[in-house]
């Protein structure tokens, strides 16, 4: 890439703030379709470089910087979406924050490294539409499970024939959240029936044995479709399930472990799959119990085997054949 100009954007839930980066240029335009096309007049009058040259960058924000994305990629421009967190930490210790401010940091700091950023890929309709369905199951399940905790404790220490308002109040949010997350579940089943690509990735994923149907639709989401981790290390790392080593000098001689920065939701799932194999699993339950024997740390066991299940995901994922259980061919 031959980049020569960098444009940062603060995206706002109505306004968002640009900036030219070796122009120091600031512009201030709506959150929609007519203010994008305003900023791309703008960027255009005041660079002189080609389509090609320009790359836009701005931090992830979920809703609000989508549309930006769309139009971004509907007209073949270069951009960045930069995860808050990575942002963050590079500007290092800092004063003051407005928009202006926003947009010229994160100007800076894409010029900086404009030549091994990757530009970012828009994911397909169908996974967008996942990740945000599996969004609204989690905020069901979590409204869900809080009532049902309410309930609980009503059904303990109140009598139902003097709070029968409560309890009926209660039992019937608890039906109608289960039956609002089936349908959200019957969606996310129809989205991947009806996408080839999605439907063998799903499969292939399943094959692996205690890897369910909530951890496919996550790990097809948030790898978008296998693309974005080049292989099932950097997702291990992405997880929170990799282990790094912790000593420094004479001094510091702690034992290797993970790392907090990771995605919880998804290293939760791996921790669930990993326990149901230690159940169900027979070489995963024979390499616990060996492990244990040997003296060696439960938790430290746990953490290798949602590794094994990660790489197993992963190579069925690039070989395209499903998952074979060699332990029943063991006599």
């Amino acid at each position: 890439m031959d980049i020569k100009e960098v444009i940062g954007i603060d995206v706002g839930k109505q306004k968002n703030e640009a900036l030219i980066h070796t122009k120091q240029k600031v512009l201030e335009f709506d959150n929609n379709a007519a203010g994008f096309r305003k900023m791309e007049r703008w960027v255009l009058k005041n660079t002189a470089y080609q389509k090609q040259q320009l790359m836009f960058a701005f931090e992830h924000t979920g809703l609000y910087s989508y549309p930006l994305s769309l139009f971004l990629t509907e007209k073949q421009y270069l951009y960045i979406v930069l995860p808050g967190l990575e942002l963050k930490r590079s500007m290092g210790i800092t004063r003051g924050k407005t928009d202006k401010i926003d947009a010229k940091r994160i100007a800076l700091y894409t010029y900086e490294k404009r030549e091994k950023l990757k530009p970012f890929e828009l994911p397909q309709k169908e996974i967008i539409q996942i990740r945000r369905l599996i969004s609204l199951r989690e905020k069901l399940v979590k409204q869900r499970a809080g009532y049902k905790g309410t309930l609980g404790e009503y059904k303990h220490f109140l009598k139902k024939k003097d709070n029968e308002m409560l309890f009926i109040v209660h039992e019937k949010m608890i039906k109608e959240l289960s039956k609002q997350i089936e349908k959200v579940e019957e969606k996310l089943d129809e989205i991947v029936k009806h996408n080839d690509q999605l439907k063998q990735m799903y499969n292939l994923i399943t094959s692996v044995k205690s890897v369910g149907k909530q951890t496919a639709l996550f790990m097809i989401a948030f790898t978008n479709g296998f693309t974005l981790f080049k292989n099932w290390r950097k997702f291990a790392t992405y997880s929170g399930i990799a282990p790094f080593p912790y000593s420094s000098g004479t001094s510091v001689r702690g034992r290797t472990r993970v790392s907090n920065l990771a995605n919880k939701r998804i290293k939760s799932l791996l921790d669930l799959c990993a326990k149901n194999s230690i159940q169900y699993n027979q070489e995963m339950k024979l390499y616990y119990q060996k492990r244990l024997e040997e003296g060696k740390s439960k938790m430290g066991t746990i953490n290798i085997i949602r590794n094994k299940l990660l790489s197993r995901i992963f190579a069925v994922v690039e070989r395209g054949t499903p998952y074979v259980n060699t332990m029943k061919y063991v006599n």
